[in-house]
């Protein structure tokens, strides 16, 4: 039962509780009248029968005390009732119930007072002797035997009581029944009136909880009727509504989930109200934790924050670019355009657009092309030059002719290799190359690699050695790797001063996601790599010690070629080296290719 009902049901309960309270008030007050009033009527008459039957006696005689106390006794006994005589000034000769000779002078009392001055007196109050409320009638008699005073007789009001207490258990037994019928028509009236409200307050409940399915259950063609029809119809209206909206929120958030610019809006307040999951991972922050937050919170960007503080207080158009370091260095283009509504600005929306990696192709391809450019100009310089001596017959010495003629070649050689290590990288960088994959016995591998390299070996003095375990294969593809090991112990070999060593140790070793690998270190002796190249020796011509390349033939590509070979195997490499000590290329090669190639 819902609060209305109950209260509805409560209201009508409590008016006919009231009306049977004050209906059994009043007739209890009436009975009560009505039986005190036949009691002092019934009494008044037994005063007049007494004083005119009864056989008084002179009130001053010696025996007018014990003789009246006497007769009050026998006549209490006959009328139930308790009998006192008592003179006109007030002293009471003769009592029923108490000794005369202790009770006070009754000239005072209320009844007597009456009596005297009408006749009959009539007072209820509570009696100290009897202990309990009596009802008092006197009756002013003159007799003329002697006695001049009052009769008096008083009974109590017990027997008013008990029958004023069945009457109001009949009453209470009725007010029950009357309860209980009045409760089961109240709440039948209640329920008529109030089901249908509650039905609708409910759907409206539903309906405020965003539950737009809910309907009102009511064919009625009165005003309830209508009211349902109304909240029926609103609610049709708010789903139709609801579900474009959700339709366009749905929409725009894919739209800024998978943008791959961040989004970041700021509104008038300079609160941050919108941050997409790009610029999430862009400013390494969280949409929730930021949102309703000042954009100046983005402390750790403070040439961001500085950018966008300086758009939003202007409110003008911004296109920018900066740096962030999130940890590593980052480029960030911004582009700001005030939300003007209404002809009042709401704030201002930011595009974050990375271009690290652009900026870094940029200037790789600006660097490969100038290295490229000026890799070619040495050879073809070189030969121009030798040529042109040659034809103009400066040179008449045949030995110093073929020692022209043999640096021409050595530099059409340089070109040739130059060019073929361009071209190889080209075609690895672009993915062209494809694997043929086989397995390659690893202590064959390298017995035939290190006869090759042998000879250059021997020239320097340089001890060149392999530790490999027997019956180690590992699938891969065995001209990538001959090229990629020839590469790295011909750089070991070239930058080893005379009587050092260059090893290859091979290890098998295993992944934390339990695939196996095999570990293989190209270690020498030669004079190391200062800390500050080696974050850079694997890119395109990039030399530590550019005189010496050069002059060992170097073109500067053959560490960027191994590690794209290595890559394309799915491996990694790394290099540790200390200035004057040697250097240790690592390389990690899955034992089994996962991919066919």
């Amino acid at each position: 039962m819902r609060p209305f009902r109950i209260r509805l049901t409560l209201i009508l309960m409590a008016l006919v509780g009231i009306s049977m309270l004050g209906a059994g008030v009043t007739m209890a007050k009436l009975f009560k009248d009505s039986h005190i009033s036949v009691l002092e009527e019934n009494m008044s008459r037994e005063i007049n029968l007494l004083s005119g039957t009864f056989q008084f006696i002179d009130t001053g005689s010696p025996d007018a005390v014990s003789y009246y106390t006497e007769q009050a006794e026998r006549i209490a006994k006959l009328t139930n009732s308790r009998i006192t005589f008592i003179t006109r000034d007030g002293q009471v000769i003769g009592d029923s119930e108490k000794d005369p000779l202790e009770m006070d002078n009754h000239s005072t009392r209320e009844e007597e007072v009456l009596a005297a001055k009408e006749g009959i007196g009539r007072a209820i109050r509570y009696s100290d002797t009897l202990n309990r409320e009596m009802l008092y009638v006197a009756g002013a008699v003159t007799s003329d035997q002697g006695f001049d005073g009052y009769i008096r007789l008083s009974m109590g009001l017990d027997a008013v009581s008990e029958g004023l207490n069945r009457a109001w258990m009949i009453m209470a037994g009725g007010l029950l029944l009357l309860f209980i019928a009045a409760a089961f028509v109240s709440y039948k009236v209640a329920s008529g009136m109030t089901s249908p409200l509650e039905q609708i307050t409910r759907v409206a409940r539903r309906i405020t909880d965003l539950d737009y399915d809910a309907r009102v259950p009511i064919n009625r063609r009165d005003e309830v009727g209508q009211l349902a029809t109304a909240i029926n119809a609103m609610a049709d209206s708010l789903q139709a509504q609801l579900k474009t909206i959700r339709d366009n929120e749905d929409l725009l958030q894919s739209v800024l989930d998978n943008m791959t610019g961040g989004i970041v809006m700021i509104n008038a307040e300079g609160e941050i109200a919108l941050l997409n999951r790009a610029s999430e991972r862009l400013l390494d922050v969280k949409n929730s934790e930021m949102t309703g937050h000042s954009y100046k919170e983005l402390k750790h960007h403070y040439e961001l924050t500085r950018l966008i503080e300086e758009g939003v207080s202007r409110n003008e158009p911004i296109h920018e670019e900066r740096s962030i370091y999130n940890p590593a260095e980052r480029i960030v283009r911004l582009d700001g355009v005030p939300m003007i509504q209404d002809g009042s600005c709401r704030g201002m929306l930011f595009l974050l657009q990375e271009v690290t990696e652009i900026r870094r192709l940029e200037k790789m391809r600006s660097e490969f092309v100038a290295n490229v450019s000026h890799e070619l100009k040495t050879p073809v310089a070189a030969v121009k030059g030798f040529a042109e001596t040659l034809l103009g017959g400066g040179v008449t010495d045949e030995k110093t002719a073929r020692s022209f003629l043999q640096i021409i070649y050595d530099e059409n050689e340089r070109l040739n290799r130059l060019i073929g290590d361009i071209l190889e990288l080209s075609k690895i960088e672009s993915k062209r190359v494809q694997l043929e994959c086989s397995p390659v016995h690893l202590i064959e591998f390298f017995d035939s690699v290190l006869e090759t390299l042998s000879k250059v070996a021997e020239k320097k003095n340089i001890s060149l050695r392999a530790e490999v375990p027997e019956e180690l294969f590992i699938e891969g593809d065995e001209d990538k790797l001959r090229q990629i090991f020839m590469n790295l112990l011909s750089n070991a070999i070239n930058y080893t001063h005379d009587g050092g060593s260059v090893n290859v140790n091979v290890v098998t070793g295993q992944k934390e996601d339990g695939t196996e690998t095999v570990v293989f270190t190209v270690r020498d002796t030669g004079m190391g790599i200062p800390r500050k190249d080696l974050p850079r020796i694997f890119e395109r011509f990039y030399r530590v010690d550019k005189a010496r390349s050069r002059s060992s033939g170097g073109t500067g590509l053959g560490l960027s070629i191994v590690k794209h070979l290595v890559e394309l195997h799915q491996g990694s490499i790394s290099v540790e080296s200390d200035l004057g000590i040697g250097s240790s290329f690592i390389l990690k090669l899955p034992l089994l290719q996962e991919e066919a190639y």
